[in-house]
């Protein structure tokens, strides 16, 4: 297989679920598929509401009224990261490697837009994908297989600049274009294939997959 080649397929059994204290899921996946649960301090109600145990929750933990006892419990009081950040490293430094993402829209945006300025920054070692109750979203690498896409919706957004995209198996296709926030993005596109194929250049470049 081509090194740069990278498959991204939701039926990929993941290592890690993660939530974040955005806004929660009207619907959480079955957690059983996953090899750890864990949550940042402020999202650890949500889990607890629905009778998932973490294995463990990670923050300053001055948002819960009782800190769990038999869960493990990590204190990050380091203000220089965001709590995202700061689970990411523990997890990171434990070896996990594919992390799903809940809850890391919705709320205050500008939480959600430092999101995806971790998930950019983490990009070289981690494969994270964040989900919500629309689709999932990723940044892909520079040369990307989609599979089971057929008839779904793909945007294809720059962070903020990506350049020769090119594109096989969506309604309109992309040869060589360059997409930039204030110019041109690429919004709403349809997958008209089971297998979608993207690559690109230079910059970086967001793809969400509804639903």
């Amino acid at each position: 297989m081509n090194p740069i080649l990278a498959i991204f397929t939701p039926m990929k059994r993941p290592n890690v679920f993660l939530l974040l204290n955005g806004e929660k899921p009207t619907k959480l996946p079955d957690t059983s598929k996953y090899e750890v649960i864990c949550a940042t301090d402020g999202a650890y109600e949500y889990l607890k509401e629905n009778n998932i145990k973490p294995h463990f929750i990670s923050g300053d933990f001055d948002s819960l009224t009782a800190v769990p006892k038999n869960i493990e419990t990590i204190p990050t009081p380091d203000q220089n990261f965001t709590d995202f950040d700061k689970i990411l490293q523990l997890l990171w430094d434990r070896n996990y490697k594919n992390i799903d993402v809940y809850g890391a829209s919705g709320k205050a945006q500008d939480h959600f837009l430092g999101n995806l300025h971790s998930a950019l920054q983490w990009k070289q070692k981690l494969n994270i994908t964040f989900f919500d109750d629309h689709g999932h979203y990723f940044f892909g690498h520079k040369e990307i297989q989609l599979t089971q896409c057929l008839n779904k919706t793909i945007s294809l957004l720059p962070f903020p600049k990506a350049t020769h995209i090119t594109s096989q198996g969506l309604l309109y296709p992309l040869q060589q274009q360059t997409l930039s926030f204030g110019t041109k993005i690429g919004t709403r596109n349809k997958a008209t294939k089971k297998e979608v194929n993207i690559s690109f250049k230079t910059g970086e470049l967001l793809i969400f997959i509804q639903h």
